[in-house]
């Protein structure tokens, strides 16, 4: 059973490997970089649990990197996992963003512990299946079904689903939309959710005869 997504970010391949390993042996989905460049995209249409940082970075420092994050509404728990070991850097690391640190070398099992424990801690108990209509989704495994056919989705795509769901048979502004699911209305434009939209409707409904989704002319969407 999938517990959860987490990205980790470490210029030596051979740590990011380890890392990799290990975490996936525990149950969770892992995704790697050497460095941040792809990473915020990766923010954007994924939906993220953990993000364990190196600082130094090539490009932007970690902690850098986590407070321009910061700075832009993003709300992902972060464990820093770096040789600077000062006081003054454990501090900063917190200052910045950080929710944890650790300090290279480390201990895995230490690492693997810190990571249940930040997520039981920001991972709120939500209802384990969704169901509306002959959409079927299960947020333990992360799986959508129409009419019992399993069906792709991002998980930028699926919290998407689960919003509009949740207030079926209200009209959603793309204001909110972008606010709820991208949590950051500055950073994008409507068309954002249009293309979004758009793709959706696409996988859950390809013939176009379910219409589950509906576009208010000027006002946003709804599903009924």
């Amino acid at each position: 059973m999938n517990k959860g997504l987490i990205v980790v970010i470490d210029d030596e391949e051979d740590i990011l490997e380890l890392l990799e390993y290990n975490i996936q042996k525990e149950g969770f989905d892992v995704v790697g970089f050497l460095n941040t460049e792809n990473v915020e995209r990766f923010l954007d249409e994924e939906d993220v649990d953990l993000m364990i940082v190196d600082r130094n970075l090539p490009g932007v420092e970690g902690s850098e990197f986590v407070k321009r994050m910061r700075d832009k509404g993003c709300q992902v728990p972060v464990i820093f996992l770096t040789a600077k070991v000062d006081n003054h850097d454990k501090l900063e690391g917190f200052e910045k963003g950080g929710d944890d640190y650790m300090t290279k070398p480390f201990v895995m099992d230490e690492l693997l512990f810190r990571i249940k424990a930040i997520l039981k801690r920001t991972n709120p108990v939500t209802q384990d299946v969704i169901q509306f209509r002959d959409i079927k989704i299960n947020q333990l495994s992360k799986e959508v079904a129409v009419s019992g056919r399993l069906v792709p989705l991002t998980k930028l795509e699926m919290r998407l689903l689960i919003e509009l769901i949740k207030n079926k048979n209200i009209v959603l502004s793309r204001d909110y939309l972008l606010e709820k699911v991208w949590e950051d209305i500055s950073a994008y434009q409507e068309k954002t959710v249009n293309v979004a939209i758009k793709r959706l409707k696409e996988k859950i409904d390809p013939s176009k005869d379910k219409g589950y989704i509906k576009t208010v002319r000027g006002e946003g969407y709804t599903v009924c």
